[in-house]
């Protein structure tokens, strides 16, 4: 399931880092842990996406604008979703870098029919590798049209299904059909224009820094339905629980995207329709884009 929290913005015009999937990690790990079920401390079969709303870019990161800004959650666990957000909305005031955030209501996304062949964006960085300590591996660039690209999301997909324990042996003989194909009409667009697609960021692991190099770019995802439903709902890549590796879909069926959810601040008044600022999910916009190309 993935859940749009939407959350009020206090103080517009207030700003994060460009690269702050490590702030919103730390806060949502921190309400888990506060909320005092165990079993749910080392939970990492969830994603979640950057934090969405109308930004302008300053030197000191993204400035958001919008009356509400929107993060997505995502996981197969109805249990642990319920109960990430029972802590969200237990927090009445949150601060997260500069910006301070009261939650206000859910929408559930209404569960599109995937195929054996998808194309995504990209709505949190996609991360490679799992470095070791002190290393440099990495940050290593790796051509998105390689054929280690592909074969290192396929490696890190494969173990995540068998180590979730929810498919049988045989099913994971089935799923060796997999490819990822960039679009590269999109990343020689970029380079063109002198802008990035692949970038460095930082991850905290058991209080240890990482250094790490994530993908933001369109890709078609080639594999079984079972494996599209897994990385669509709990992300693609390395460091998903830490907020990488989320996608969308890059093109919706027509019709409504989302339901009420059942979390909703009490008060809350929903804007209408004439003056509700609409949010984009996906990165469509060159706002957070900046110069130069690889490093």
């Amino acid at each position: 399931m993935r859940v749009r929290l939407i959350f009020s913005l206090k103080n517009k015009g207030s700003y994060l880092p460009f690269h702050h999937q490590y702030i919103l990690a730390q806060f949502l790990k921190g309400v888990i842990v506060k909320g005092g079920r165990e079993e749910f401390y080392n939970y990492n079969y969830f994603n979640f996406s950057g934090l969405k709303g109308q930004t302008k870019v300053s030197r000191s990161g993204l400035h958001y604008y919008s009356s509400l800004v929107t993060l997505v959650l995502s996981s197969q666990s109805e249990d642990f979703m319920d109960y990430l957000l029972e802590q969200v909305f237990a927090t009445p005031k949150i601060e997260l870098g500069n910006l301070i955030l009261v939650p206000e209501y859910t929408e559930i996304e209404n569960e599109p029919t995937l195929e054996t062949s998808n194309k995504f964006v990209c709505i949190s960085p996609l991360v490679l590798i799992t470095p070791a300590f002190n290393e440099e591996a990495g940050k290593r660039f790796i051509s998105p049209d390689s054929d280690e690209f592909s074969d290192l999301l396929y490696e890190s997909t494969l173990t995540r299904m068998e180590r979730s324990g929810w498919y049988t042996p045989e099913q994971m003989e089935t799923f060796y059909k997999f490819q990822v194909v960039p679009d590269m009409a999109y990343v020689n667009k970029l380079k063109e224009a002198q802008k990035k697609f692949a970038r460095i960021y930082a991850v905290y692991d058991m209080d240890v820094k990482y250094e790490v190099r994530g993908y933001t770019l369109p890709i078609t995802l080639y594999a079984a339905p079972e494996v599209q439903d897994f990385v669509f709902k709990c992300g693609l890549g390395a460091f998903t629980h830490k907020g990488f590796g989320m996608l969308d879909l890059a093109n919706h069926p027509s019709g409504p995207r989302t339901s009420t959810y059942k979390f909703k601040r009490e008060g809350f008044v929903p804007y209408k329709p004439s003056e509700r600022v609409r949010e984009n999910v996906a990165p469509t916009s060159d706002s957070e884009e900046e110069t130069t190309s690889e490093d």
